[in-house]
């Protein structure tokens, strides 16, 4: 079944005590244009988010948002500067010895004195956070494609009723066709017997007149072509592949088709029939437009 280019999909998750939040938003485009937005002391990950993507998606300006909260995290870690501290209590020592004074060293007076305490923050593991988030763009990408999915039911819907219509209406203009050839004949007779005041008329003349014109209006060629391409773009929206540039490209032959008759036929009520028949197919060709 045809998706559509357009979908939304998000998802949440953690890696260890990092809260992340994935959100994918998709708009038609002729190729893939994937962009990953995340914050910068991550931006190795962008390569590898982008091939799952890729393995979703083959057509569609996809923006990705991946945002990473670490307020809740407890990666600070105070360590005691234990050098700088043993040489502060020395230093403390002999000053007492030295001037006769009192030695009550507390924990709490230790602090005091600069970098002592240090404030470090301990290091992500990165192959185990970017594997998390993978796994959380993967629920994302789910929603998404789900929602996709959904879009591209009613996009067939909407083709294959419009697919009907323009079969309807070929009929229509097959019919209409030897019409216009026996008309021809009516009137090209009367026209003779007007411009002769005769009714000896060359009737082996007026059959090979009628019969040019009969063939050079005759529509048979391109009404099996235009019906060959309906079931070949019926075929097509079955489909579990991407199928959106070989539609819009077979649609393309549905105009020349429609044309090609269209010029072939004088008739009002053909030509009627032929606006019918192309503002169905640019319905079709607009709808192509949104088919991944």
């Amino acid at each position: 079944m045809i998706k559509s280019m357009t979908g939304y999909g998000n998802a949440k998750g953690h890696s260890g005590k990092l809260e992340i939040s994935v959100e994918l938003r998709s708009v038609n485009n002729r190729y893939l244009d994937c962009t990953i937005k995340l914050p910068r002391v991550f931006i190795s990950f962008e390569e590898r988010l982008k091939e799952l993507v890729g393995k979703h998606i083959s057509r569609g300006k996809v923006d990705a948002f991946i945002l990473i909260d670490s307020s809740r995290s407890d990666d600070v870690e105070i360590k005691v500067n234990r050098p700088l501290a043993e040489a502060y209590i020395t230093a403390l020592r002999t000053m007492a010895e030295d001037y006769g004074l009192a030695c009550n060293i507390s924990a709490m007076d230790m602090t005091r004195f600069p970098d002592v305490l240090q404030a470090e923050k301990r290091e992500t593991d990165h192959d185990i956070l970017c594997s998390d988030i993978c796994l959380i763009m993967e629920d994302a990408l789910s929603g998404f494609d789900d929602m996709r999915t959904r879009e591209g039911a009613k996009l067939y819907d909407d083709i294959t009723s419009r697919l009907d219509e323009i079969e309807r209406l070929t009929t229509v203009a097959e019919e209409i066709s030897p019409r216009s050839a026996d008309e021809y004949r009516r009137k090209l007779e009367a026209r003779l017997h007007e411009l002769l005041s005769t009714t000896n008329i060359d009737e082996q003349r007026l059959l090979t007149e009628a019969a040019i014109f009969a063939d050079r209006i005759a529509i048979n060629e391109e009404s099996v072509r235009l019906r060959s391409h309906i079931s070949q773009l019926r075929d097509m929206l079955e489909s579990v592949e991407p199928v959106g540039r070989k539609i819009d490209f077979l649609v393309q032959e549905f105009n020349r088709e429609a044309n090609t008759i269209g010029s072939k036929g004088n008739d009002p009520e053909m030509a009627r029939v032929i606006v019918d028949m192309k503002a169905e197919i640019e319905k079709i060709r607009e709808q192509a437009q949104n088919i991944e």
